[in-house]
Order: structure tokens, then C-alpha cells, then sequence
């Protein structure tokens, strides 16, 4: 598939089910019986987690075709396990990041650029004689609410509690939350921290996120667009089900993408780099896989 097919696709897809009241990068985050990946998916031969749009594309593919492991890998590297993806069985495109090194035109200088190529890959449920692995035991509430309690505290993010809104405040480098008892659920509250801290990461001292040059007048809604992902790829990585805080922002997002197709890429990307820094302070990141956008 051409990149820009892929980008044209994508949008349109993720478009209607906004429209039909859905957001796509949404899920239930318990991985469901038999699950021996977790629920980020990952690729079964190298291990190695998939980020960027990759990870929404991928969620979808798992639960439109009802497959119950978040496992992919290609035909090539099936048969390298000698496994065998089944006869019949169709793909799912994915994208990656590949450096070339050209030329520039008005000095001959040589510099470095980034190309999305597309390729396709198989989930695990497709493939027979893959190794077994051993299912992921549930975690119990108390022990997951006391890693979310250890994750956020790691980061040393300043967090105020008091009002009853949730907010970064960029110009004094504040994150502001209700008390934990105005939410629903205590997972409620943690989903809401980690969207806040995923604001958090856009600072100039950390990630020096500024969407204004590639978004300009929509760059409120990129942003809004980012930390709503992060906060979704950091539940699924720390398997709570929190609520996200959407629904404000749906009719926001509908004009971004419609006006944008790349949008929803750009936007992916800088949520897994927010989700990857918060990570840092708490954990080692092993190397992404590299087809990852």
C-alpha cells in the first residue's frame, strides 16, 4: 500500500467512527483469556513494542478480526520461527521509519531524512507452530493502583490537588487535579494524571512539543489530540480502564483530521515519545520496534 493511500485510509476510518460516537485508539484494557502479550501489541519474533500509529492501527485490526493476542510479526519472520501463516489468512498494514541520506539541492550537503514505508504483518492468531509463551496473570487491583501511585510519583512532576478541574499550567509548570475522591473510580483519577503529565512532557526543559509550526490554529486540538493518546497508550501499558476525557474534544479532532490526513499520524508519534519519556523515570525502554511511526 502507497503511503499516501495509507494516510488517506487511516483518516477516513478513524473520521467515521468518531462520527458514530467511537474513538479508536479506545479499548478495554484487560487483556482478554489467553492473552500471553499484554495488551500493547508487540512483535512476537523480535519482542520489541510497536509506537506510533502503529499501535491504533493495530488495536483496531485485533478487534475488528477478534483476535485475542497482541502478538504480529511478518511472513518472513514466521518462517524463521518455522511457523506458517495459514493459507487465505489477509494482513495488516503497519508503517516504519526508514533514514536515507540525500543530497541537499542548494549546497550539495548531505543530510539526514525520515521516509514512512508501509508493510504488512501478520497477528500470531493467524500463524500455526509459533513457540508457546506462558498467558500474563491478572495483577490485582491494589497492586496495580500502588505501580500507578509509584509511576507518577517517579517523575517528580509538581501535582496540586484542589477545585474540581484538571490541568497543566504551563507558565508555572503545575499539574492541578481534583481530589481523588471527586472521580468515579480511582482509575478515573490515574487516566487523568497521566494526561495531565502527558501535557506534562510537552514542557521546552523535556520534550520541547511546540505543535504551532505544524499545526498552526489547530495546535490546541494537536495537543489535546497528543495527550489523549498518551494517556491511552500509558493505560494500556499500565492495565487500568480509566475513563479519557474525549468527549469535549471529539468535534475538535472530526476538523483537524478532515482538514489534515496526516494529522492523526503526527499526532501519534508525539503521544508514544510522551508516553516513552514518562516510562524513563520508572522503567528501562528497550528499543522500539523499527517498523514503528
Amino acid at each position: 500500500m502507497h503511503i499516501n493511500q495509507l494516510y488517506e485510509e487511516v483518516t477516513r476510518r478513524i473520521i467515521t467512527e468518531m462520527e458514530a460516537g467511537a474513538v479508536p485508539w479506545l479499548k478495554p484494557w484487560k487483556a482478554q483469556p489467553g492473552n500471553h502479550t499484554g495488551v500493547m501489541p508487540q512483535n512476537a519474533a523480535t519482542g520489541r513494542a510497536y509506537h506510533g500509529i502503529n499501535i491504533p492501527l493495530l488495536w483496531h485490526a485485533a478487534a475488528a478480526k477478534g483476535y485475542a493476542t497482541h502478538a504480529w510479526l511478518t511472513y518472513k519472520q514466521a518462517e524463521a520461527l518455522r511457523a506458517q501463516v495459514r493459507k487465505g489468512e489477509r494482513s495488516t498494514t503497519v508503517v516504519f521509519t526508514k533514514r536515507i541520506t540525500v543530497k541537499d539541492r542548494g549546497t550539495e550537503d548531505e543530510k539526514a531524512i525520515s521516509m514512512l514505508k508501509t508493510f504488512p504483518v501478520f497477528n500470531a492468531a493467524q500463524v500455526d507452530g509459533l513457540p508457546d509463551t506462558p498467558a500474563i496473570a491478572d495483577v490485582p487491583t491494589e497492586e496495580r493502583h500502588e505501580t500507578l501511585d509509584a509511576f507518577i510519583a517517579a517523575t517528580k512532576a509538581v501535582i496540586r490537588h484542589g477545585g474540581d478541574m484538571a490541568c497543566y499550567v504551563p507558565s508555572l509548570d503545575f499539574i492541578n487535579m481534583p481530589p481523588r475522591g471527586a472521580f468515579k473510580t480511582p482509575e478515573h483519577y490515574f487516566a487523568t494524571g497521566l494526561h495531565e503529565l502527558a501535557h506534562w512532557t510537552g514542557a521546552k526543559t523535556r520534550l520541547d512539543r511546540d505543535l504551532t509550526g505544524r499545526f498552526r490554529t489547530r495546535s490546541y486540538a494537536a495537543e489535546e489530540l497528543v495527550a489523549e493518546m498518551g494517556a491511552a497508550f500509558l493505560c494500556a501499558h499500565l492495565n487500568i480502564a480509566g475513563e479519557l476525557r474525549h468527549a469535549g474534544y471529539i468535534q475538535n479532532w472530526l476538523e483537524l483530521l478532515k482538514e489534515d490526513n496526516r494529522a492523526i499520524f503526527t499526532a501519534a508519534s508525539r503521544a508514544s515519545q510522551a508516553a516513552d519519556y514518562l516510562r524513563t523515570f520508572s522503567e528501562s525502554i528497550e528499543e522500539e520496534e523499527p517498523m514503528a511511526a
